[in-house]
């Protein structure tokens, strides 16, 4: 029986999200770039630093794009961008220099990501957001997943520049993809357009803060806290799942004397684990309750995190970072549907982009001060800093967030 239309789009986009995935390919090489270009172990974790502040300082930029131009021209612009970087990241002859290429494939990350969520949710009816968006994270985990082990062999056999190349060789692919989709596109009413004010003198920088304030009071007042609480409960998904990417390849390296190809393993394991729950996370958000795998998916973590610094062996690590992959299948399809449930459909593009803006802070400031600890103290010390922050997060789903789904 031939695709329908719809099924052929989410097929085009699923491929696009496996590619986006395939980032993870650099994790691996955090310890050799250390040892090639004489620097602690937490300096080259600032490699994941210089992605997050790429995905902090883009997010902006791609609700910008997705509520101007549509996911389309994000789908193409995104990727592309990656593509350029990653072959630019592979030259440089010095760490300082690989970060700002980095950088940019952060910033296209982040148009990227917001880009395929929103075509996504455009093909399907609301009580099949939670699957389709469940889909798009498990398929990228699923990048997640083989990154690593594809970056390892190819660091341990190559070297670390041919990482990045072949980063570049999927983000290329992904462009070509873009140009195949055709998304939907939601104009802005005539009340709004005043917000996008350019320039960056104060009066623009207030004009701005004054847009953010109005996209917030569109949203109905008995979910705005509920919005509030999902932006906390994003700032420490991507917390823990950053502190994992940067921390985690440090601590099996020193602590447990693991090499890049058994690293990239246990990475693998972990997105296998994500990809695992691509169904089951995607029949509870949409059938039992999106509660019912927000709450878990930062519970889950802030167990784990407080159990990584005494692991002792593969086996255990591995353990600990299956765990982690449950609650990232649960978490970012959960957040995700959640959010679009509350926010008003002209303004989606802007608020999700605000909310995963905020997260990125998370993003942002987790290798940094988790590479600072690392240093000063051990590996194992950023895990039990992190986890009291996703217990409070878990607390506030659970009691302060509204259920969204409507049955």
């Amino acid at each position: 029986m031939p695709l329908t239309p719809t099924s052929r789009s989410l097929i085009t986009l699923y491929t696009s999200t496996l590619m986006a995935g395939m980032w993870a390919m650099v994790v691996p090489t955090i310890p050799v770039l250390a040892k090639h270009f004489a620097i602690t172990p937490g300096t080259a974790a600032q490699l994941i630093t210089a992605l997050s502040v790429g995905r902090f300082a883009g997010m902006p930029i791609s609700g910008l794009v997705l509520d101007r131009f549509g996911a389309r021209a994000a789908l193409i612009a995104g990727p592309l961008i990656a593509c350029a970087s990653a072959i630019l990241a592979a030259l440089m002859p010095w760490f300082t220099l690989i970060l700002i290429p980095v950088f940019f494939i952060g910033i296209a990350d982040s148009i990227w990501v917001i880009a395929r969520e929103v075509a996504g949710v455009d093909l399907v009816r609301a009580d099949q957001r939670g699957r389709v968006l469940s889909g798009f994270h498990g398929i990228n985990y699923l990048g997640l997943a083989f990154g690593p082990l594809i970056g390892g062999l190819l660091t341990e056999h190559i070297g670390f520049r041919a990482v990045f190349l072949a980063y570049a060789g999927c983000a290329g692919l992904s462009t070509l993809i873009g140009w195949k989709i055709e998304a939907r596109q939601h104009p802005a009413p005539a009340t709004t357009k005043s917000t996008t004010r350019t320039g960056w003198n104060f009066a623009a920088i207030a004009a701005r803060l004054r847009s953010i304030r109005d996209l917030y009071y569109e949203i109905s007042p008995e979910l705005r806290a509920t919005y509030i609480v999902l932006v906390l409960a994003t700032f420490t998904s991507f917390a823990h799942r950053v502190t994992t990417q940067s921390i985690v390849p440090i601590f099996a390296s020193g602590m447990l004397h693991m090499s890049p190809k058994e690293i990239g393993l246990l990475f693998t394991i972990s997105g296998l684990s994500v990809f695992i729950m691509i169904l089951p996370a995607g029949f509870v958000i949409d059938k039992v309750g999106r509660k019912w795998a927000t709450v878990p998916s930062t519970g889950i973590p802030a167990i784990a995190f407080l159990l990584i610094p005494f692991a002792d062996s593969f086996l255990q690590l591995a353990i600990l970072l299956s765990f982690l992959g449950v609650a990232n299948g649960l978490s970012l399809g959960s957040l995700a549907t959640s959010t679009f449930d509350v926010v008003p459909v002209h303004a989606r593009g802007r608020l999700q982009a605000l909310r995963r803006t905020m997260a990125e802070i998370g993003g942002v400031s987790a290798p940094l001060f988790g590479g600072l600890l690392a240093d000063k103290f051990n590996p194992g010390v950023p895990f039990l800093a992190y986890a009291p922050l996703l217990i409070v997060a878990a607390l506030l789903l659970g009691w302060v967030a509204r259920e969204t789904l409507e049955k």
